[in-house]
């Protein structure tokens, strides 16, 4: 029996609840790791595991007879004047927009992903175009690229495109809350509109307000394995 170690990986330590351990890996969410166990599906070293079960780093985990479950995402584009809504039912989108806001969003059924993307340790682009009531200070650009003290946070690093005297590009890495209007409302600029653009490779493009689009092919490849989901790991989809 070779013999089993504890390491920290990626802020995940070992042992580790059975649970954990497959949202980890990305086989499940928690809640469905809960339902495979409860379901007498899980494994560990070819024995029966139960709810609360510990995984070891050399411990073998698997999955048997689960029925595979079909993962889906689309990309929407959110009219300005709603609340972010569900227009396809049983799908939610991974972060928001607000009311005033429109533009992206990514919908999807694949609760595995969500951390990936939403957590700011992950550092993946979001691209707004923002226009302002206001013409743009000289020192904007400069400020907004170094960071802004909103109540307190100081934001990270991000990039500025000024389009014109009321309008520029912005990309982030993070996402606060109402984070665009609460930088640009510290550097005295009050926004008339903001558009989500892009979600790391996913584009917005040409797809009208309301509409929805399937990602799919090399689009959908990219985001995933971006997202740390590879090919063999779609392959054990539960």
């Amino acid at each position: 029996m070779p013999k089993k170690t504890f390491k920290e990986v990626s802020g995940n330590s070992y042992p580790m609840r059975i649970n954990k351990y497959l949202a980890f890996k990305k086989i499940s969410t928690r809640r469905g790791a809960d339902l495979l166990v409860e379901n007498k599906k899980v494994f560990i070293n070819d024995k029966l595991a139960v709810l609360g079960s510990k995984v070891l780093e050399l411990d073998k985990v698997e999955v048997r007879g689960a029925k595979q479950k079909e993962y889906k995402y689309f990309a929407y584009n959110k009219p300005v004047g709603i609340e972010t809504g569900f227009p396809k039912e049983g799908f939610f989108p991974l972060g928001r927009l607000d009311k005033n806001s429109h533009g992206l969003l990514i919908l999807t059924n694949d609760g595995r992903i969500t951390d990936s993307l939403l957590n700011p340790k992950y550092f993946h682009e979001k691209e707004y175009t923002v226009r302002t009531s206001n013409k743009l200070r000289g020192s904007f650009k400069q400020k907004m690229e170094t960071g802004v003290n909103i109540e307190g946070y100081i934001t990270k690093k991000c990039k500025v495109k000024i389009i014109n005297d009321f309008t520029f590009r912005i990309i982030l890495t993070e996402g606060k809350k109402h984070q665009i209007r609460r930088m640009c409302s510290a550097l005295f600029q009050e926004i008339a509109d903001l558009k989500r653009e892009r979600i790391m490779n996913i584009k917005l493009g040409n797809l009208k307000p309301g509409a929805l689009r399937e990602i799919k092919g090399e689009e959908l490849d990219t985001f995933l394995e971006t997202l740390g989901l590879t090919p063999s790991l779609r392959e054990r989809l539960f």
